[in-house]
């Protein structure tokens, strides 16, 4: 359903058992005291009325699947608006007492007011079902709320891994590049030692040359 209609609804079913004690309470009441309680209970009415045309077109906004069953409680809602109506324009009128028993007695007024009487307690009872939906809504969001705090934390933990990854990553790339400094720095002695040995290989082999040459010349004379 939506949650726009069930506003609209929650409020309408609000106003109409505010009227319903207001009709009551006017009903006892006379003179001045009791024009001014008729003037709340038509501003009562009229808002009603503007809650309905707005359940209407929110209604008639949505899904067929949905709308069907909205539109099928909107009659009942137009029909308890009604009842208010006429028992509205009954306590209005002059000698509204008198009328209202001869009413009843003519033309069975107590089974009209049996109806709205029903009607009403139907309203208090979708009321009561719309401020559960209601409570569950704010349940849910507050557990989406709580969700959504979990994965900002989560969030800020991978930012800190990735950040200490890369660092370990820097640190890595630096020990590769002085590990390959060393390697030539190595390859570079072990050139130079190689070298050095064929010198110094040289310079032995030319030394006992030079000596077999001096102890030859010796020998031959």
């Amino acid at each position: 359903m939506s949650e726009v209609f069930e506003g609209y609804e929650r409020q309408y079913c609000e106003a109409s058992a505010s009227l319903s004690r207001k009709c009551t309470a006017a009903s006892a009441l006379d003179g001045e005291r009791k024009k001014q309680k008729l003037s709340e209970i038509q501003s009562g009415v009229e808002e009603a009325e503007s809650l309905i045309r707005k359940m209407d077109l929110e209604a008639r906004s949505l899904q067929p699947s949905i709308k069907a069953g909205l539109l099928a409680k909107l009659r009942e809602y137009k029909s308890d608006l009604n009842n208010v109506k006429s028992e509205l324009k009954r306590i209005s009128a002059p000698n509204a007492r008198q009328a209202t028993r001869e009413e009843l007695l003519e033309s069975g007024m107590a089974d009209t007011l049996a109806v709205s009487t029903d009607q009403r307690g139907r309203l208090m009872m979708t009321t009561e079902r719309l401020n559960q939906s209601t409570d569950r809504i704010k349940e849910s969001r507050r557990t989406m709320l709580e969700t959504e705090e979990l994965g900002v934390s989560i969030l800020q933990d991978l930012h800190q891994q990735r950040q200490s990854l890369l660092h370990a990553h820097t640190t890595l790339h630096g020990v590769d590049d002085n590990i390959g400094k060393s390697k030539k720095i190595l390859a570079a002695m072990s050139k130079r030692m190689d070298r050095n040995k064929w010198i110094i290989g040289g310079i032995i082999t030319a030394l006992a040359l030079a000596i077999l040459f001096i102890l030859y010349f010796k020998l031959a004379h």
